[in-house]
């Protein structure tokens, strides 16, 4: 409900990104939902997700373009965004996945300041009549429990 009754529209320039300010949090804070990170990129729930076990893969570094990218932030992202995908394969067993990255506004990212790769599970029938009827989304899980799953997970993925 949070980001329906938002402006989801609003410029987001001159305020605190919510990207950084993540990093900044105890990593116990409800806020921050970090599941992981090293010098150059990390790992983070999304907070309006499209599905359970939805992740953020980002840049430590507040950029919002991709050709400003260095080499070691491109191979950080790459490998938390196959780490993502094999959390969440042993977390939730999912059928697929959407990976993407929306470049610009226009794109359809809402916070185009701070490139975000998307990883979100699918499931062979995941998609229901809700959004069609009522624009509205059914998420059988809360932040908290896809964390507990797969914060453990990113630990083995990308330490061992």
């Amino acid at each position: 409900m949070a980001y329906i009754e938002g402006n989801k529209q609003e410029p987001t320039e001159g305020r605190a990104c919510v990207f950084c300010r993540a990093l900044e949090l105890p990593a116990d804070d409800d806020d921050a939902w970090v599941l992981a990170r090293d010098d150059h990129a990390f790992v983070t729930l999304a907070k309006f997700p499209y599905n359970p076990g939805h992740l953020l893969v980002l840049p430590v570094r507040h950029t919002g373009e991709l050709e400003d990218l260095r080499p070691e932030e491109h191979a950080a992202i790459a490998r938390f965004l196959t780490a993502g995908t094999a959390a969440l394969r042993s977390a939730s067993q999912p059928h697929g996945f959407n990976v993407g990255l929306n470049l610009g506004r226009v794109a359809g990212a809402g916070i185009p300041e701070h490139l975000h790769w998307h990883v979100v599970p699918r499931w062979g029938g995941d998609t229901n009549f809700m959004p069609v009827v009522g624009q509205t989304r059914v998420l059988p899980q809360l932040l908290a429990e896809s964390f507990g799953k797969l914060q453990p997970l990113f630990e083995e993925e990308v330490d061992g």
